[in-house]
């Protein structure tokens, strides 16, 4: 080997022990890679940050964007409604929400899939008594197995296509993945809604009373249009079952009627008192096409006020934020109202609900007197409630932002993802092109604010692989990766099919200490290598690359959805493997032979 060689492999070598041992975060490893092969001469210095231009970079901050948009819209909530059975036996119940993970994943960022979705799991395992991380691993093993569906279900596959273009041919185009993928997948969900009965231990969920802050007590007005409108009290409870709320109170015409019978009809005007438990509480108010009586933009009425009670600016809609804040024992707010502090025209901050344990006693939102303990939905612009916040002794619970549900938006974010796919897919542009139109769509159409767009965007992921695919490149450039293409084959005999499950193992074992896109890009040129060494087309190789990087399954630090179920599902470091081997198992299994009818060598 040459000296840039043995320079370049030390220097992934390095990379890859530093992305296992997590010491530091992987876009900051990446960016140290990037800067080393800089200063080795291995990557010239004027082409050291090619990579944030790259088609695979952009695309993948462009689907964050417009998976974000998906989220807070609650077009994916109202997906999950109808997909999703209200009854039958708990593997059916598994195997719907597993599969719609699947599906969304195929299409939105998965991660953000397995987000929308867990709330929903866990309330799922209660309701069927079972253990949450029994639908959980499944969960989330079925979002990441979705992804490898489409070109834009995971990172990987953008940076195998764009592999595949610096090789000489044509970027993989949109459903280009989805032959093997979907195969590989439906052998995989099925697998993982079976098996997890037997294979994935029954742990009680971690953490779990930290973050329970009982229900919310909140208004919903009945517009003309709700579907509530004529119907019975009765009526409206049964529909509201399946998201665990109920209707405590009602008032009419600023009377309110604490305990109305079951048989009361409800009218247009009338102001429901639901209590719900924050995830099932977007849920509600679709449901019955209810809207929260305090949801309104907040504005002034143009009157002079004193000094010292200047009236902030009203956000822009787009710029509103929904947060919920816990009230601490000596905070300033305690004994005193919304309208006591002049909440909306001094703060410009709206209160929704509210969260107080052992008491359903709640008369009006408004004029309720706050009590340590209590937990407020506030919504306004980011820094109104900060000021709130500090100045009333509020402390922001987090990963707690909720999502209320809006028609117009949810369907405008699912027409520009549409929209965006079919331009993809078409031809009739990149990728890359297609999806930087859909979030200037998105933000035209006010699906994401322009701040959104910017804390949308995990810029981690963007760092990660604008750095490592300038020294992915290296690998060529320097012909490393011919070398140890050339290793590989000599273990193999020169069998290519032999060599492709190689290359399909390795990656997949690769994927499981480190990031997937990480993989992906140290993966790709000796894919490119091996197959040219042995004179065979490198596609199904580079297929082997994708579906590899995205096979995780072994530990929870190989993939993002694996970590994100570790708490609540109660899971110890060694318990994936016992679904995840197997899995793998399948997967080789499946891929190899479809691998080798659609993409022949």
């Amino acid at each position: 080997m040459s000296r840039d060689q043995v320079l370049i492999t030390g220097l992934l070598l390095a990379t890859l022990v530093m992305f296992a041992w997590g010491r530091w975060r992987h876009d900051m490893v990446a960016m140290g890679a990037l800067l080393a092969a800089v200063a080795l001469g291995l990557v010239p210095g004027e082409a050291a940050f090619a990579g944030f231009g790259h088609a695979a970079v952009i695309t993948v901050a462009c689907v964050l964007v417009l998976s974000s948009g998906l989220q807070s819209s609650g077009a994916v909530d109202a997906l999950a409604r109808v997909m999703l059975p209200r009854g039958g036996r708990p593997v059916v119940s598994v195997a719907a929400i597993t599969a719609l993970a699947a599906v969304l994943s195929a299409f939105m960022n998965n991660v953000g899939a397995l987000a929308l979705l867990m709330p929903i799991a866990i309330q799922l395992a209660a309701r069927e008594g079972l253990p949450p991380g029994q639908v959980l691993m499944p969960l989330a093993f079925g979002s990441i197995l979705g992804g490898m569906t489409t070109l834009i279900g995971t990172p990987p596959n953008l940076i195998v296509a764009g592999f595949r273009a610096e090789a000489g041919g044509e970027r993989f185009a949109m459903f280009d993945f989805a032959p093997v993928g979907v195969a590989v997948a439906l052998a995989g969900v099925a697998f993982v809604v079976v098996a997890a009965r037997w294979l994935v231990p029954a742990r009680e969920r971690r953490g779990a009373e930290a973050f329970d802050i009982g229900s919310y007590m909140t208004e919903a007005r009945v517009a003309e249009d709700s579907a509530a409108a004529g119907m019975t009290l009765r009526e409206i409870e049964a529909a509201l079952d399946s998201a665990d709320a109920q209707v405590v109170g009602l008032i009419r015409h600023e009377v309110r009627i604490p305990a109305p019978p079951p048989q009361h009809r409800v009218e247009a005007g009338d102001i429901l008192v639901i209590e719900a438990r924050p995830e099932g509480l977007a849920a509600t108010l679709s449901t019955l096409g209810l809207a929260l009586e305090e949801d309104v933009p907040v504005a002034t009425d143009g009157a002079a006020t004193p000094a010292e009670e200047e009236t902030p600016a009203a956000a822009a809609d787009d710029d509103l934020a929904l947060t919920e804040y816990a009230v601490m024992p000596a905070a300033a707010i305690v004994g005193r109202s919304a309208t006591d502090i002049r909440l909306r025209d001094r703060y410009a901050v709206n209160l929704l609900a509210i969260s107080r344990q052992g008491t359903q006693r709640i008369t009006r939102l408004r004029t309720e007197r706050v009590r340590p303990g209590d937990v407020l939905m506030l919504q306004g612009a980011p820094e109104a409630l900060a000021e709130f916040a500090t100045q009333f002794g509020c402390v922001p619970l987090a990963s707690r932002t909720l999502r209320l549900p809006a028609a117009r938006q949810a369907w405008a974010a699912a027409g520009v993802m549409l929209g965006a796919i079919g331009l993809a897919a078409s031809g009739l542009a990149s990728s890359a092109v297609a999806f930087a139109g859909g979030v200037l769509a998105a933000m035209a159409l006010r699906v994401v604010s322009p701040r959104g767009i910017y804390a949308a965007v995990d810029w981690t992921v963007v760092v990660l692989l604008a750095a490592l695919i300038p020294v992915a490149g290296a690998m060529e450039t320097t012909g490393a990766a011919e070398v140890l293409a050339r290793f590989i084959l000599d273990q193999v005999d020169g069998q290519a099919v032999i060599a492709l499950v190689v290359i399909l193992v390795a990656t997949m074992t690769l994927s499981d200490v480190i990031n997937n896109a990480a993989t992906a890009a140290v993966m790709c040129p000796i894919a490119v290598q091996t197959a040219g060494q042995l004179s065979v087309s490198a596609d199904a190789f580079l297929m082997a690359v994708a579906i590899g990087a995205s096979c995780a399954f072994l530990t929870p630090i190989g993939h993002q959805n694996n970590t994100l179920i570790l708490g609540p599902g109660g899971f110890r470091f060694g318990d994936y493997w016992r679904l995840g081997l197997p899995l793998e198992v399948i997967v080789v299994a499946v891929a190899v032979p479809m691998l080798l009818v659609f993409w022949p060598l």
